[in-house]
């Protein structure tokens, strides 16, 4: 029976260079997405810090400007409640009561309005046109609500045969001693002002940059995402009324007017009615993290792919190399010529056998056999025969040693050793009878009457027995010797164990 070498499985290497190079690439992979995922909430700060420095600097921009509005009306009222204007010229009560109102920048036209909507004094003319704006939502708001606060009104257009511009107008109240309305003090802006301080901030073609009232209405956009956009109700729209909630801060969500991702970053305008809003686009702001996600993410794949390549290319090398050494190692264990083990090998195994057997108490047997006439049978038969003669006793050894344990080995010439751990005497004798008669049914050579037969002796260690290996290789060479002086073809037991 072939040796068994003792080796780590080939099966075991091969899974344990897969699993180090999968966890390999599953590790650089891992890393590689940590690494993403974190420039990814970098990239989203940035943006965040970055728009929330446009909405601070819009929002002290327009803050400044609007309290500059708000000047030219608090001077106008209280220059109209001054008994001592009616006594001056038109030039200098037209100088004093828009006085304030020069400084103020996109200024259209500083009116004052009585108690029915008329205009009776304009900055633009020292004798105002007539006409009435009692049909405004600043003059019906003073009016019907007694609010005195700054109010801020719906854009309009002014029909006229100038240019049509987008217009807002700035409005308070003016109350008399008792409370009672006296009229509306006005200023109207262009936005236009709007588009010229937008336009000075660079925020990429897809984001724009916009100003609401606290009703959602529109005031300002730029760029515009859609014609007619001034003027629009957004007040039902969720994103607004989140930031109505909110009051200030950022968030990503849909745009119901593109229904593409954007980031809003919001803030109110100081106490006025008024929401600066920027909304960048999340493809303008993610989009240098996605090429470098691509260019990184391909190199990585590519690296992981060589690197299970490699490895794959490694196995086969291993399985190449490991049948290459298993064939060597079994041509060093292996007699050429009988196919059983050699001298070598049946030496380490009797000797591991023998401490395995100490160590367990259970009995070892050895057998050593030899073919009977061998050298006569050679000399009739030639080497070819004599060498086709001991391949086929070897091969009925061989087909009577069933146990892996178990191992046939060729111990030099026509000699056969066996040896049979865990096995009694009884068990040992019947193994040995049947190759006996395995080897005397073996057909006879052409032009030979005599059967080819051997001659075997039997020598067994148990727990009661004191002899050492070397004893039990004597104790099997001596029962051999005197099986073949014995009359041969039979099995003799060393009777000193």
């Amino acid at each position: 029976m072939s040796p068994r070498p003792f080796r780590t499985p080939p099966e075991r290497a091969e899974l344990l260079l897969m699993l180090g190079s999968g966890f390999t690439v599953a590790l650089i992979v891992i890393i590689v997405a940590v690494l993403l995922i974190r420039e990814h909430a970098s990239t989203l700060q940035a943006a965040k810090r970055s728009t929330t420095n446009i909405t601070q600097l819009i929002n002290a921009d327009v803050l400044r400007n609007v309290e500059l509005y708000d000047l030219a009306l608090q001077g106008l009222i209280a220059a109209t409640q001054r008994t001592d204007l009616s006594k001056v010229s038109g030039d200098i009560r037209h100088l004093v009561q828009f006085e304030l109102s020069t400084a103020a920048p996109f200024k259209d036209q500083v009116l004052l309005l009585d108690a029915n909507g008329a205009v009776v004094a304009d900055s633009s003319t020292l004798k105002p046109t007539s006409r009435n704006l009692a049909d405004r939502d600043y003059f019906l708001v003073h009016k019907i609500t007694n609010q005195n606060d700054l109010f801020i009104s719906r854009p309009f257009m002014i029909q006229c045969h100038c240019e049509q511009v987008w217009r807002i107008a700035f409005s308070r109240r003016v109350t008399g001693a008792n409370g009672e309305f006296l009229g509306v003090a006005v200023a109207t802006m262009r936005l236009a002002y709007f588009d010229q301080l937008f336009n000075s901030l660079a925020i990429g073609n897809s984001s724009s940059v916009n100003l609401l009232s606290s009703h959602g209405i529109l005031l300002a956009q730029q760029p515009l995402l859609e014609r007619d956009m001034i003027n629009k109700d957004l007040s039902d729209r969720p994103n607004f009324k989140r930031m109505l909630r909110e009051g200030s801060g950022s968030f990503r969500a849909i745009s119901t007017i593109t229904d593409k991702e954007r980031l809003y970053t919001f803030t109110n305008v100081g106490e006025l009615p008024l929401i600066v809003v920027v909304a960048l686009s999340s493809e303008d702001v993610f989009a240098p993290w996605k090429r470098a996600a691509t260019l990184t993410g391909g190199a990585t794949g590519i690296l992981c792919i060589g690197l299970l390549w490699l490895t794959w290319m490694l196995r086969r090398e291993l399985r190449r190399r490991f049948r290459a050494e298993k064939v060597l190692s079994e041509l060093a264990a292996t007699d050429a010529l009988t196919g059983l083990a050699n001298r070598r090998i049946l030496d380490q195994r009797l000797r591991l056998e023998w401490d395995r057997a100490q160590r367990s108490a259970e009995p070892l047997t050895l057998l050593m056999i030899d073919v009977d006439h061998f050298k006569a049978f050679n000399d009739r038969h030639g080497h070819h025969g004599g060498d086709e003669a001991l391949r086929n006793v070897a091969q009925v050894i061989g087909g009577n040693i069933r146990r892996p344990a178990d191992l046939a080995a060729r111990y030099g010439g026509e000699e056969f050793a066996v040896v049979l751990p865990s096995t009694d005497i009884r068990g040992a004798w019947l193994i040995a009878e049947h190759i006996r008669r395995g080897v005397e049914h073996l057909p006879r050579v052409e032009g030979d009457e005599r059967p080819i037969t051997v001659s075997i002796g039997l020598s067994t260690w148990d727990k009661r027995s004191r002899m050492s290996l070397e004893d039990l290789q004597l104790s099997a060479d001596r029962a051999l010797y005197e099986a073949k002086h014995s009359g041969r073809n039979c099995i003799v037991e060393a009777t000193a164990r």
